[in-house]
């Protein structure tokens, strides 16, 4: 698979227009396993269901109202900065800063395309479950943490990393295909998940997914499919 990087100018843009724009977009992992003398491995992804999250404005947002601290200084950072965090003090969850202060993109989920039995092994090398577990294909990258989790992104590699600059994680493009191209009515909005905090900012359609995607995390469809 020929592959072309997305420069820096495709996030610098609003961060609805690349929540949805990453859809069918490629995430490559360039990953060198633990074990002795193994050469890198290159695992890709491609991007099936994003949320945007707006900022300042969005009482979703970790930087509603301005609020910057050690934590999400990425969310402030030059578009294409990676913000990985950890929820439920085991799990971690990856964003994308976009133009607009304090914006940025969550990945939800992604297709295994690349190494699959890489990513596998990675699922149960990270998990605190003992016992090994045998994932269908569809529930590799189902979920922010299973992504995560299936590319070793942590937080201590790749928070704070501009990822249009970095060798180890970076998004692309096919160069030889139009699959990373989407048709805009086979894209679906609804709202985000897991915000119920945030008031009417939680009604806001916010999330984007490939309509009948297999890979997509929740089959939470809104009530009319909504070309975006």
């Amino acid at each position: 698979m020929d592959l072309v990087r997305l420069d820096c100018e495709f996030f610098d843009r609003d961060c609805v227009e690349v929540a949805k724009d990453l859809l069918g977009k490629l995430l490559v992992r360039i990953w060198t396993p633990e074990s002795d003398d193994h050469a890198p491995v290159r695992l890709v992804v491609r991007l099936v269901e994003t949320e945007a999250y707006l900022g300042l404005v969005d009482k979703a947002s970790h930087s509603y109202k301005g609020r910057r601290t050690v934590r999400n200084e990425a969310m402030f950072m030059d578009p294409g900065t990676a913000y990985v965090y950890n929820i439920y003090g085991m799990y971690q969850c990856i964003n994308i800063s976009t133009k607009g202060e304090g914006a940025a993109v969550l990945l939800r989920a992604a297709e295994p395309l690349e190494n699959v039995e890489w990513m596998s092994h990675l699922r149960n090398c990270r998990s605190k479950r003992t016992k090994v577990a045998v994932f269908k294909i569809r529930e590799l990258c189902s979920g922010p943490s299973k992504l995560c989790q299936a590319l070793d992104i942590r937080k201590d590699l790749f928070d704070q990393v501009n990822l249009c600059r970095s060798d180890e994680l970076f998004f692309a493009d096919e160069l030889t295909m139009d699959a990373s191209v989407v048709d805009v009515n086979d894209i679906v909005e609804s709202p985000r998940i897991g915000i119920a905090y945030a008031q009417e900012w939680s009604s806001k359609p916010l999330r984007f997914y490939l309509r009948d995607n297999a890979f997509v995390s929740t089959f939470r469809r809104s009530k009319t499919i909504l070309p975006v």
